[in-house]
């Protein structure tokens, strides 16, 4: 596996992390749905755009959400969503640090 690979990929440690902070899909939570098993961590800024595998960069949602999120006609709202959840748990939350950079 590549460094960048390595750097973008969610760790079994932060799965875990991911997991217990958000206990479900965020999604189903934010819009009142229940029930939408099975559910997987879901990068903010992806990997494909050299998004990091941190806790500040992923959350854990639904297939359903997932796919919205990644793909539907709601994907920009849902995005909009996800950082604004992201940017309520921590405190210190900015995009910019979600990214690899080859060189830090």
């Amino acid at each position: 596996m590549s460094k960048v690979s390595k750097a973008c990929e969610f760790s079994p440690k932060v799965r875990r992390a991911i997991k217990e902070r958000d206990g479900g899909c965020i999604f189903c939570k934010m819009y009142g749905y229940s029930g939408f098993p099975p559910s997987q961590i879901m990068h903010y800024v992806g990997r494909a755009q050299l998004g990091l595998g941190i806790e500040k960069n992923g959350a854990w949602g639904c297939v359903v959400h997932h796919q919205e999120l990644d793909n539907g006609k709601d994907g920009e709202a849902m995005r909009a969503a996800f950082k604004e959840y992201l940017e309520n748990v921590y405190d210190e939350w900015k995009e910019e640090d979600l990214v690899y950079h080859k060189w830090e």
